[in-house]
């Protein structure tokens, strides 16, 4: 099985995609513009008091903004506060992703440092939405702005608030970049955004998440005509989102994937985003054949060793002594472990050529297994239907996997 491990061991890298954010979160003229009431200032004013000592974690965050608030709708602008008003956004680093860190670790570092990207501020703010009690999810797309579509992809994420499902981008709410600079500036516009109107600047590379049973297209997105065309054919988004909560990583990829397609691979972002997924479900695949076949193995080798200890059991004519459902149990021990290992042999599809030819060997030794255990079964039936002196009349010794000895 050595060509196994050594592709575990291959397997065992992970393929993490990330997003990467647009530093101009608002033009400077858009700052200047009137400033508007703010309607959220006194939850906003109670989001901010978070104890220092539970901001090293969002469970410390959430646990302070449910015993807080109730309202599901303050709860989420809770979140969005204090992940828009506490974190820098980190220009020096903008370009220095780790395409391989895991979320939890990308939340850890800037809750730490305070600084971060998209990618920080969207993991951030969709933690703390979660673990809160709010259904959150985070969105991987571009942006426009000025009439331009942006080369590098952003993320920003998907909540459901009370009975609908909204938008928020806590990076561009945050602030906006001017002179090389960041200006921290709080913009509601991007707080509980109605995806009909976030559709204009902001695109999913799948359009799931756009929100709309009538979704836009990329080469719309791209000439500015975001307007909803209800002649089309309706999409339940929410029903494709119920779906994606019970899929797992591999039908989620091939679903995203194919509606990506379908609304058009515009640009590079996409493409990228599409191949990525692609290796994604690749590498998940061979991990479910490599996993199937281990677990496979460990039932197959578990049912030889309850085998071989009936076989040695029988050779000591059943001494000390066990009742007959006990001595029937050792064996069924063994036929259920086969058993197990057969179907989940049986659900590796399309394997490699040299998994193809280790399965083809194990299903030989199963095979043989199968008939020594069969044979025993009807030794067993016969025992147990005979008397004292019928079964000590029974007994002949035999080697391990059954093979008698005279």
């Amino acid at each position: 099985m050595r060509s196994l491990y050594l592709l575990i061991a291959v397997l065992s890298v992970s393929l993490t995609a990330v997003a990467q954010s647009r530093p101009a979160v608002r033009t400077q003229k858009a700052s200047a513009a009137a400033k508007p009431v703010n309607e959220y200032a006194a939850t906003d004013a109670k989001a901010l008091q978070v104890p220092e000592e539970a901001t090293a974690t969002t469970a410390g965050i959430a646990a302070y903004i449910n015993a807080s608030f109730t309202r599901p709708a303050d709860k989420v602008r809770a979140a969005f506060i204090w992940t828009a008003s506490s974190l820098q956004y980190d220009l020096d680093n903008m370009f220095a992703l780790n395409f391989h860190e895991k979320r939890e670790e990308k939340i850890a570092r800037s809750l730490k440092t305070r600084k971060g990207i998209c990618e920080n501020y969207a993991a951030i703010f969709n933690d703390i939405c979660n673990k809160a009690g709010i259904k959150a999810f985070i969105v991987e797309g571009y942006t426009k702005q000025n009439g331009f579509t942006d080369y590098i992809p952003h993320a920003w994420c998907a909540a459901y608030v009370d009975t609908a499902w909204f938008l928020f981008d806590p990076t561009w709410g945050s602030g906006y970049v001017t002179n090389g600079k960041f200006v921290k500036k709080i913009n509601n516009e991007y707080f509980l955004v109605a995806p009909r109107q976030l559709i204009k600047s902001h695109m999913p590379f799948d359009y799931l998440w756009q929100l709309l049973y009538y979704p836009v297209t990329t080469g719309e997105f791209y000439e500015g005509k975001t307007q909803e065309h209800t002649s089309r054919a309706f999409f339940n988004y929410t029903d494709s989102i119920a779906a994606f909560e019970k899929q797992d990583e591999v039908d989620y990829y091939a679903a995203a994937a194919s509606r990506m397609e379908r609304n058009g691979v515009r640009n590079s972002l996409t493409f990228d985003r599409l191949q990525q997924m692609r290796r994604a479900i690749d590498i998940e695949m061979q991990d479910r054949v490599v996993h199937l076949y281990n677990t496979a193995l460990a039932n197959y080798n578990n049912s030889v060793n309850s085998f071989n200890t009936f076989i040695d059991y029988r050779n000591k004519q059943f001494k000390p002594e066990k009742t007959d459902p006990q001595i029937q149990a050792m064996l069924d021990e063994s036929a259920s472990e086969l058993k197990s290992a057969t179907r989940k042999l049986a659900q590796i599809k399309n394997p490699d050529a040299n998994t193809a030819s280790l399965i083809t060997g194990f299903n030989k030794q199963m095979g043989d297994l199968t008939a020594r255990i069969d044979e025993q079964q009807e030794w067993l039936k016969k025992y147990f239907s005979k008397g004292k002196a019928g079964r000590r009349s029974m007994f002949t010794k035999y080697s391990w996997f059954g093979i008698p000895l005279n």
